[in-house]
């Protein structure tokens, strides 16, 4: 399967109730934006509410740690989804945040009866690694050792999970603004960069169009509009 063309319009969709955690770090936050203007209600979990930015009447703020049942519960309250966007504020020491977060919602998550899953990870993460270049599998063994261990501790607990999981593996992030191009695929990469903007995208999708259900592509960024999309080769 192939999808063509930029996805780069604000589409009101009808309004779906997401849970997201994460949503104050820069995909998070993102992916807050654009799921508000694109008509859903979200709950954003939070440890300090002067963090979140944004203001809205279809957003509702739980104060609480993600490693908290309780917390993760109320967030979870009447979701129809889930987005995680959790990463970890050092690079020097493995927190442990992604993983021990990541298997809290999941506990709550089939205590509570929900299903749908939409997780950033990243690119080198699992069977990725052997898609990266030499420098890359340097970078991530050395600069990004620490997330990339607490990584590799979750991913394996989401694919055992039982759920109905996406696990999306962006490149290299930056700050850049929404372009709609992205290529989406299990191969190698093409580019070593893309926008927390356009992934924020990808992650709403995956939600919304109930795509890449129990899969783990890698998102990086695209010039062509008509090489955007999934592109299921190993090239």
């Amino acid at each position: 399967m192939i999808e063509i063309g930029a996805q780069n319009s604000v589409e009101k969709k009808n309004g779906l109730r997401l849970a997201i955690f994460g949503a104050t770090g820069g995909t998070g936050l993102e992916v807050t934006r654009q799921a508000l203007e694109r008509g859903h209600s979200v709950r954003v979990l939070v440890r300090n509410p002067n963090r979140m930015p944004l203001v809205n009447q279809n957003m509702r703020i739980v104060m609480g740690n993600v490693l908290d049942a309780e917390s993760v519960r109320k967030t979870l309250l009447g979701a129809d989804a889930v987005i995680n966007c959790l990463g970890q504020n050092s690079i020097f020491r493995n927190t442990g945040v992604v993983s021990q977060g990541t298997r809290q919602i999941l506990a709550v998550m089939k205590e509570m009866g929900l299903r749908r899953i939409v997780i950033t990870s990243s690119f080198g993460v699992g069977e990725s690694r052997v898609q990266a270049s030499l420098w890359q599998r340097v970078v991530f063994s050395t600069l990004l050792r620490a997330p990339y261990a607490d990584k590799e501790i979750m991913e394996p607990e989401v694919r055992a999970s039982g759920l109905d999981w996406t696990l999306l593996r962006p490149v290299g992030l930056t700050n850049g603004p929404l372009t709609g191009r992205v290529r989406i695929h299990t191969g190698a990469t093409r580019r070593f960069q893309v926008s927390r903007a356009d992934v924020a995208q990808q992650l709403l999708r995956a939600v919304e169009e109930k795509l890449w259900v129990g899969e783990a592509p890698t998102v990086e960024s695209s010039d062509s509009a008509e090489e955007s999309g999934y592109q299921p080769w190993n090239a």
